[in-house]
């Protein structure tokens, strides 16, 4: 009888976590649905083409600053802009890089840390769609009242044809869901790691 409850456990666990990955799946695949203004474009680094996205929504006007978190202690903007093909005489005004951040916790601690100290309320997060929940859930957790805006970047590698029954993508995905329950469960502070 032990043994059947121990597998009737084991069963509404997986199938629960199974349900979860089905959500996670379905969440990195929203698109940005809001383009209202916020006080703040906020760009993670780490992966190809967010700090580019970051740039654009700032040329587009959706917000008056723009806030790099992550970036390598040597990167400078004039090196970000130029990478983008951008000026970056007319981004050094609007544009701030935070060079403390290196994990998705970090960035969240980062970004509080920058929100607070300019009354910034709302911000549009730029990261990639993967990365979205968890980079959510650490900023939920560091600065509750923060209205953040989603701007998924889709990497390259996924928007591939036949992307999707590649198994190194279904690695990147599991390894980020389960990142993603640890910081929902607020393990993220115990495990450290590099973000993604």
């Amino acid at each position: 009888m032990k043994a059947r409850r121990l597998w009737l456990l084991a069963l509404a666990l997986l199938l629960l976590w199974l349900g979860g990955f089905g959500w996670f799946l379905r969440a990195v695949q929203e698109d940005a649905a809001d383009n209202s203004a916020t006080d703040a474009i906020v760009v993670l680094t780490g992966g190809a083409e967010r700090v580019e996205t970051g740039f654009r929504l700032l040329e587009e006007g959706l917000a008056p600053r723009l806030f790099i978190s992550g970036v390598h202690p040597d990167s400078r903007l004039a090196d970000l802009a130029r990478g983008a093909g951008m000026d970056p005489a007319k981004l050094a005004a609007r544009v701030e890089l935070g060079h403390a951040a290196a994990s998705t916790r970090g960035n969240a601690v980062e970004i509080a840390a920058w929100a607070r100290t300019r009354d910034i309320t709302t911000i549009r997060l730029v990261t990639a769609g993967y990365h979205m929940p968890r980079a959510r859930s650490e900023l939920r957790r560091t600065m509750p009242a923060l209205r953040v805006m989603p701007y998924p970047v889709t990497p390259p590698r996924l928007r591939d044809e036949g992307a999707f029954w590649r198994p190194r993508n279904w690695g990147l995905l599991l390894s980020e869901y389960c990142k993603f329950l640890g910081a929902e469960a607020g393990l993220s502070r115990f495990l450290g790691g590099r973000r993604t």
